[in-house]
C-alpha cells in the first residue's frame, strides 16, 4: 500500500507519520509538498498535523486553498482513504471535506498530554482491529482541537455512526466529546489526537497502530477481492 503525506508549509508531523507508515507498518510512504496538483498513484492520503501556514486567520483556512487540496478532493471523491490528523483534521473541515469546525479549546491553553478515547464505530475501513478494543490512549498536543457543530448536525453524525473517537476526559471541551469523524462515505476521516506518536512501545503506547493496520489490512481484501 503506498501512502502520500502531504507537506504543508508549517507541517511538522510529516516524519513521524512517515515512520509510522514506512519503518513501523512496511508501507511505500512519499512526502507531498503542499504545491502538488495529483495525487495519482497513491492508495491513501495523509494530511499531517502541525501549524500550516502558520495557522494565521484560523488552522487549517489557509492550507485549504493549497493547489494540492483540489487533488486531495478528488481522491475523496473518488472513494479513496484521506486520513486527517490534527491540523489534519481542521484543514478537511475547512475544506469542507467533514462537517464541522474545530475552534480554540475550552481553557484557551495549549494542551498536550495523553487521552483516553472511546471507540465508537470499530466497523469503518480504518478502526476494524479495534473490534476488540473499545478503549485506547492516544496523545493529544493542540491549541485548537475542540469540536464543533449544530445540533442538526450531531443529529446526523449520530443516525449515520460517523462518530468514530470519543474523548473518555473531553480534555478541549468538544461537543459530545467528539475526537475523530468520518464523511458519510466513510472513507474521509479526521481525528484530532495523534496514532502516528503510538505506535511503538518505546513511545508508550502502541494503540494507535490499529489504525493503520485497519486501513491496510482493509485495502488488501479490497484488492484481492
Amino acid at each position: 500500500m503506498k501512502f502520500a503525506v502531504i507537506v504543508f508549509p508549517g507541517s511538522n508531523c510529516d516524519a513521524d507519520m512517515a515512520n509510522a507508515l514506512r519503518d513501523v507498518c512496511h508501507c511505500a510512504v512519499e512526502l507531498v509538498p503542499a504545491t502538488a496538483t495529483t495525487l495519482t498513484g497513491y492508495d491513501a492520503v495523509v494530511l499531517p498535523g502541525g501549524f500550516s501556514y502558520g495557522d494565521y486567520l484560523r488552522s487549517g483556512a489557509i492550507a485549504r486553498f493549497a493547489p494540492v487540496m483540489a487533488a486531495v478532493q478528488a481522491f475523496a471523491t473518488a472513494g479513496k482513504p484521506v486520513v486527517g490528523i490534527c491540523n489534519g483534521f481542521q484543514i478537511l473541515t475547512e475544506a469542507g471535506l467533514l462537517p464541522g469546525a474545530l475552534r480554540a479549546n475550552r481553557s484557551s491553553q495549549f494542551i498536550c498530554q495523553a487521552s483516553r478515547l472511546h471507540v465508537c464505530n470499530p466497523h469503518t475501513q480504518f478502526t476494524t482491529a479495534y473490534a476488540k478494543q473499545p478503549d485506547i490512549q492516544l496523545p493529544i498536543a493542540h491549541g485548537e482541537g475542540n469540536y464543533y457543530c449544530d445540533a442538526a448536525t450531531l443529529a446526523d453524525l449520530r443516525e449515520h455512526q460517523q462518530i468514530v473517537f470519543e474523548y473518555v476526559d473531553n480534555p478541549n471541551g468538544s461537543v459530545a466529546n467528539i475526537a475523530g469523524i468520518v464523511n458519510r462515505q466513510g472513507n474521509v476521516l479526521g481525528m484530532m489526537p495523534h496514532p502516528e506518536r503510538a505506535v511503538e512501545q518505546l513511545l508508550g503506547s502502541i494503540d494507535g497502530l490499529g489504525l493503520f493496520t485497519s486501513l491496510i489490512e482493509n485495502h488488501r481484501e479490497e484488492t484481492h477481492v
